[in-house]
């Protein structure tokens, strides 16, 4: 009777998390038709499938952070899906993506498609060696394990994850407060505005008078016979180029003229486009929405100090956190307070709250960030290539992330999580991760301090 309990109990829990997958399966691929190929046709299905499903596994992970504090489903369940997950998603990651996105590379190149699954194979194989070798100067390895034991895969993913989530998280500190702030709008007026403008068509005439030219003198030429009568080849093309018409126009230097105008034109209209961004941005930081986002701006301009000072000092003193940061918050706000708490039960709520604005965020700016990506890049023979590509970033991106929420987590809802994740580093994984956030974050501000201050110069300029 017992046994029979667990098994309806495993197949009911069984259930829900198939049917959650189903419906993460169909966002991703609606997500994948609405917003990465509505430009385009769909040609390989194989590429939504696999993009699809790594989306619906990756979000079944953080489903299973979230069932963990809430204490749903069985114990037993849970860890058997983990593995299911952990398991499916690194096969994807290390021998299916790598091996479609070699083969859409090779079937590209005409010289190679008729042996492409060869030569596919090949770059597989080339993936497979950088990405064995990849462990060698961290410490994240291990001789008990063995060669394609779990922990010697998530090893390897998590240090190309967590430098992804770190690259990300650095410039997304600096950038978020950048682009929110009113502090940092230039003062753009109506009248900039309109001497821009003023200069761009003033450009413009330039060069459809200098066209003009071009084309008269070379009517006039025909006319005389000029055109007909001049010497064929190599020596009279350098000729027609360098010499001069009879009416004295010398049309290579009047070419040139018009080619700097262009070029000009092209830097005036990106201007004008650009004076006009920031004069709207100006007028809806008068709003209350611009507001409210102005507050925001200056909140994570706060954090992003904070954050930079923490991962310096973790950096300095070699040290990482025990205990998560919401337990951390409350024993020391009673402790300061003085009133009696239940720390246990408020941390679990807390923590159940601030994972779940965590997931949502990190799955909310990964998506933003993968469309921006695949809309700056992609064009019809690269878009599968470009997908698979995005689908393997996710999936290192979200088992990271799994990785590194594991510390903000209450300690005794990281049993599971521990035991599937394996014999891990992670104190290794929290320093990397602080290095590269201090790397990105400082060298977006001197980035985005260069690029600010180099507008107005080139506003003045105009």
């Amino acid at each position: 009777m017992r046994e029979r309990e667990v098994v309806m109990s495993f197949v009911v829990d069984s259930v829900i998390m198939f049917s959650s997958q189903v419906l993460f399966f169909g966002f991703g691929w609606l997500f994948f038709m609405r917003k990465l190929f509505k430009d385009y046709e769909v040609r390989q299905y194989v590429v939504q499938i696999v993009f699809s499903v790594m989306f619906a596994f990756s979000c079944t992970m953080f489903e299973l952070i979230i069932f963990e504090i809430l204490g749903l489903l069985n114990s037993s369940s849970r860890y058997f899906h983990w593995k299911l997950n952990l398991y499916v998603t690194l096969v994807a990651l290390i021998f299916i993506v790598p091996f479609y996105i070699g083969y859409f590379v090779v079937s590209n190149i005409r010289l190679l498609q008729r042996k492409r699954f060869l030569f596919a194979c090949v770059v597989w194989l080339a993936f497979m060696y950088f990405f064995w070798k990849l462990g060698d100067p961290f410490p994240i390895l291990s001789p008990k394990h063995g060669i394609l034991s779990i922990e010697q895969l998530i090893s390897r993913v998590g240090v190309i994850g967590v430098t992804l989530m770190a690259l990300l998280s650095g410039f997304g500190a600096v950038n978020c407060p950048y682009t929110y702030m009113s502090y940092f709008l230039r003062n753009v007026t109506d009248s900039d505005i309109l001497a821009l403008e003023r200069r761009l068509l003033q450009t413009m005439d330039m060069i459809i008078s200098k066209k003009k030219r071009i084309a008269m003198t070379r009517r006039m030429m025909y006319q005389r016979g000029e055109v007909l009568n001049k010497p064929a080849g190599f020596w009279g093309m350098i000729k027609s180029v360098t010499s001069s018409s009879s009416n004295g126009e010398n049309l290579s230097l009047i070419q040139q003229e018009v080619d700097a105008l262009e070029e000009l034109s092209r830097q005036l209209f990106l201007e004008t486009v650009d004076l006009h961004a920031t004069k709207e941005r100006i007028e809806y930081s008068k709003t209350f929405q611009g507001k409210y986002f102005n507050f925001l701006g200056y909140f994570f301009s706060i954090y992003c100090v904070w954050k930079i000072f923490m991962a310096t000092i973790n950096i300095v003193f070699d040290r990482v956190g025990k205990t998560d940061p919401v337990s951390r918050g409350i024993e020391i706000t009673v402790n300061y307070l003085g009133i009696q708490f239940n720390v246990k039960f408020w941390s679990q709520h807390i923590s159940f709250i601030l994972v779940g604005i965590i997931i949502v965020t990190s799955i909310r700016g990964l998506l933003i960030t993968l469309t921006k990506f695949f809309y700056a890049i992609s064009s019809n023979k690269s878009s599968n290539v470009i997908v698979l590509f995005l689908a393997q970033i996710m999936g290192m991106y979200f088992v990271s992330s799994v990785l590194l929420m594991r510390m903000s987590m209450p300690l005794e809802y990281r049993t599971i999580v521990t035991e599937v994740l394996g014999e891990l580093q992670f104190n290794f994984y929290h320093r990397w991760f602080d290095v590269i956030f201090l790397v990105s974050a400082l060298s977006s501000i001197i980035f985005l301090y260069l690029a600010h201050k180099q507008a107005p110069e080139k506003q003045m300029s105009f």
